[in-house]
């Protein structure tokens, strides 16, 4: 590809839509695994004992183990969920890109 046309591929406006959608998303994710990550940490830092009850009397599992399962399941499904957007959503926004600059190439 010649550098004429990833400035063409840059000044298309759906260039700039996909990185403003691709962007807001990626650091809505962040945040939210961030949120939850540091949360837990303060609940480490500040409330131990908290995470060391039972779940329920006479179980075993504990609700800092509960938690952090629930945060590992959760981060994958995050990453699921990302991966099935950028596969659909913003493949699809990048492909149209890639063939409005060929076209204007010809």
């Amino acid at each position: 590809m010649s550098s004429a046309m990833y400035q063409r591929m840059r000044a298309n406006p759906k260039f700039q839509e996909l990185v403003a959608r691709r962007g807001r998303f990626a650091w809505t994710l962040a945040v939210v695994v961030l949120m939850m990550f540091y949360g837990f940490v303060m609940v480490v830092a500040f409330s131990p004992a908290s995470l060391g009850q039972p779940v329920t009397e006479g179980s075993r599992l504990t609700v800092g183990v509960a938690v952090e399962l629930f945060m590992f399941i959760f981060f994958w499904v995050l990453t699921a969920v990302y991966v099935k957007r950028a596969n659909s959503e913003f493949d699809e926004l990048t492909q149209q890109i890639v063939k409005e600059a060929w076209k204007e190439e010809k």
